[in-house]
C-alpha cells in the first residue's frame, strides 16, 4: 500500500546485484526510501545493463542525462578528472582508518565536487578493499618477484607505470577477457581486491594469492545534475545523508568480509602469502620513487594536499 513514489531515479551499477557494490546500491536505495517516506524511489539496475557494460560510456551518459545516477570506481572517473587518481597512488594509505578518513575528509569532498563541471553531483565515496595479486608462477613477496610477470591491469597509466617500474609486464585488458587469458596463460597474473578472484572463480586458473595491498580505489554514488536539481533542497539533504550512511555500511562490511574471503580462496586451493612489514616497506620504497611521475597524472597540488592531509 502507500502512496506512489513521486520521483523515481534509475541507479546504474557495473556489478551484479549480489556483489559488494550491489549491496551498497541496495542499502542506499532502502535508506532513501526510508528517509524520504517513499517520496524518492531509487531503482537499481545491475551488471551495467543501462550502459552496455562500457564504464567510460557510463560517465558520458551520466554527464548528458542518459543516466540518472551511477555507482562507479574513482579509477574509471580518473580518465575524465585526473585528481581521482590520487586515491590509487600506490601505498598512499597505511591502513583502512586512514583511507576512510581521507574519503570522508577534505580531499574526498574535493573529489566529489570535482565533477561539477561535468554536470555530475558526487554524493559519497566508499572504500574498496586493497588490491592484491594472483598469479600462476609463485608467491610475490618482494619487488623482484614481479620481474617479467605478465600481469593484467586496468587501462590506466598509473597502474601501467607502477608495475612497469617494478619489472613486471603490465598488460591492459578488458576485465571480461581476464579469466580466459589466465586459463590460456596469455597472461600470468591479475590484481584486484580479493572478492574479485572469488566471485570470478580465478582460483580455478590461478594458484597463488599474494596480499600485496598495493593500490586502492573507491566507489562513489553520483547523480546527473539536472536530476539532482529537480529534487527540492530538503530532500536533497536526505538523499545525501542516505549516500553517506550507505558508504559507512560498505566500509564496515567490506573490511569485515575481507578475511572471510581470503579463507574461502584458501579452501579453494589457493596458496596465500601475507607480506611482512619489512616486505611491504620494500614495495613502498619503490612506489615512493615514482610519486614525482605520478604527480603529472594527478596534479602536483592535489598530491601534496593528499600527503599533507595524511601527515606524510
Amino acid at each position: 500500500g502507500g502512496a506512489a513514489a513521486q520521483k523515481t531515479v534509475k541507479l546504474s551499477i557495473p556489478d551484479p546485484a549480489n556483489s559488494s557494490v550491489g549491496m551498497f546500491a541496495k542499502v542506499f536505495s532502502e535508506k532513501v526510501a526510508e528517509k524520504t517516506d517513499g517520496k524518492v524511489k531509487i531503482e537499481v539496475y545491475p551488471d551495467g545493463v543501462l550502459f552496455g557494460r562500457d564504464q567510460n560510456a557510463a560517465i558520458n551518459m551520466l554527464e548528458d542525462g542518459g543516466l540518472d545516477a551511477l555507482i562507479l570506481s574513482t579509477s574509471v572517473f580518473a580518465s575524465f578528472e585526473p585528481r581521482m587518481n590520487a586515491v590509487s597512488l600506490p601505498y598512499l594509505f597505511g591502513n583502512y582508518d586512514e583511507f576512510i578518513a581521507y574519503l570522508n575528509g577534505a580531499p574526498g569532498q574535493k573529489l566529489l565536487n570535482s565533477l561539477d563541471r561535468m554536470n555530475i553531483v558526487g554524493l559519497s565515496l566508499a572504500i574498496r578493499t586493497y588490491r592484491s595479486i594472483t598469479n600462476s608462477r609463485g608467491p610475490i613477496a618482494v619487488p623482484a618477484d614481479l620481474n617479467g610477470l605478465k600481469i593484467r591491469v586496468p587501462n590506466n597509466r598509473l597502474w601501467v607505470d607502477f608495475f612497469g617500474a617494478l619489472g613486471a609486464d603490465p598488460t591492459p585488458m578488458n576485465f571480461s577477457e581476464v579469466y580466459t587469458a589466465l586459463q590460456l596463460k596469455t597472461i600470468d597474473a591479475q590484481e584486484n581486491p580479493v572478492e574479485v578472484p572469488l566471485a570470478n572463480k580465478f582460483y580455478e586458473v590461478q594458484q597463488y594469492l599474494s596480499l600485496t595491498n598495493h593500490i586502492a580505489d573507491s566507489f562513489g554514488i553520483f547523480m546527473n545534475k539536472a536530476v539532482w536539481n529537480s529534487i527540492d533542497s530538503a530532500t536533497q539533504e536526505l538523499i545525501r545523508e542516505a549516500a553517506i550512511e550507505a558508504a559507512e555500511y560498505k566500509n564496515t562490511t567490506d573490511i569485515a568480509e575481507e578475511e572471510k574471503i581470503i579463507s574461502e580462496l584458501e579452501a579453494m586451493g589457493m596458496k596465500v602469502n601475507r607480506l611482512s612489514d619489512e616486505q611491504v616497506a620494500l614495495f613502498q620504497a619503490e612506489a615512493m620513487k615514482l610519486y614525482p611521475r605520478f604527480e603529472s597524472m594527478v596534479g602536483s597540488d592535489f598530491v601534496q594536499e593528499s600527503l599533507e592531509f595524511l601527515g606524510r
